[in-house]
């Protein structure tokens, strides 16, 4: 069994936030792979189902971001996991828009969300980290985090959930790169390799000189006669 997690703030004013990207994944998730409805639990809203026979339930806080860690920690204890059975999908600044990053450990980088089950579960868990790109100076990153997603994003967003709905299984079963290779194949899709007209074999080449003489038609006795001249 595994724990999916989705940071970002509870409520309808939330919904479209860049903050709420890791919301938008595990409701992706659930959508397409015929997850249970949503329901109350661990301080959040829960759905449960089966990816590569392997059950998984999917949580997403509504402690809001800060201390999203209360709610994983309530769900761990619970289903008794560990932390590297738990994928948190969440927001990334460090990464350009329509990037995505699959990661195992390491530091929280000052994402609330992250701070908060770094306090709670340990740095353990894993994460895939979902690219939003930066506004260009920190000060403008909460402002920046806490406001839709831009009209123009509209379609590289629907790519990536996209890809990590193809690629959730495989993420299910331990095969991250099979899972990263998915979400790349939607935002980064191999050009059509241009057609080119097949070459033309050459053909015996030809040599003449301007004092080339022309093609002798005449026959063999004319030859001879033309020859004692």
């Amino acid at each position: 069994m595994q724990l999916f997690v989705g940071l970002g703030n509870p409520g309808a004013k939330y919904s479209g936030h860049r903050h709420n990207f890791g919301f938008m994944a595990v409701d992706r998730i659930a959508a397409d792979h015929g997850f249970s409805a949503w329901r109350s639990k661990f301080h959040g809203r829960i759905s449960e189902g089966i990816l590569d026979s392997e059950k998984i339930v999917l949580l997403k806080p509504e402690t809001y971001m800060n201390r999203s860690g209360q709610s994983v920690a309530a769900a761990t204890r619970f289903f008794r996991l560990q932390p590297a059975e738990v994928i948190v999908f969440h927001d990334e600044i460090d990464l350009a828009p329509r990037k995505c990053r699959y990661k195992e450990g390491g530091g929280h980088a000052g994402h609330n969300g992250l701070r908060s089950l770094h306090s709670h579960i340990g740095g353990d868990y894993r994460r895939v980290r979902l690219g939003v790109g930066h506004p260009g100076h920190k000060d403008r990153v909460s402002a920046y985090l806490l406001h839709d997603f831009a009209k123009a994003d509209a379609d590289w967003l629907e790519s990536v959930l996209q890809g990590i709905s193809d690629g959730v299984e495989a993420l299910a079963a331990g095969d991250s790169g099979r899972f990263m290779n998915a979400v790349a194949s939607r935002t980064s899709p191999p050009r059509p390799s241009r057609k080119q007209a097949p070459k033309e074999k050459p053909g015996p080449i030809e040599h003449t000189t301007s004092d080339s003489p022309a093609s002798d038609t005449r026959g063999a006795l004319r030859k001879l006669m033309d020859r004692f001249r």
